[in-house]
């Protein structure tokens, strides 16, 4: 048995390790070299350049050679790796709230001038989507 078709279990496959997700954000700080990444997020080279290569190859990086002597490249984020930044806002929200003993280490501010604090709303009403108010809808059943 394989287990319940899942997009939760497909997005894991691609960035569900921790360093992969630390690079991506990292990158949404707006780093884009290798040393920089290994200096942030004390990941080792050799993992850091696998974790690289696996997020370039998915599609949530893409890296662009910027000097020929020697040969450098840095990493980018994707349309994909940008698409990425309301799960690491809700998920560093969650580790606020849930894992941060103190102060959080980083807050984002909004053009408002507020601190985020990001909320789940309904694409099609605008409402704000609180506990019992879903209904999942299984498209395919375990077989």
């Amino acid at each position: 048995m394989t287990g319940r078709d899942c997009s939760i279990a497909n997005a894991l496959s691609v960035v569900g390790e921790r360093w992969s997700l630390l690079i991506i954000r990292e990158a949404m700080f707006g780093e884009r070299r290798f040393d920089r990444f290994a200096a942030n997020t004390g990941a080792s080279r050799d993992i850091l350049a696998a974790r690289l290569k696996s997020l370039v190859a998915a599609g949530v990086l893409r890296r662009e050679q910027y000097s020929d002597r020697p040969p450098r490249h840095e990493y980018l984020l994707t349309e994909s790796g940008r698409a990425l930044r309301p799960v690491l806002m809700a998920l560093m929200e969650w580790g606020d709230t849930h894992a941060t003993a103190g102060d959080p280490p980083t807050v984002w501010e909004h053009d408002c001038g507020a601190t985020l604090h990001p909320t789940l709303t309904c694409g099609h009403c605008g409402a704000e989507v609180l506990e019992g108010t879903l209904t999942p809808i299984r498209l395919g059943a375990i077989t």
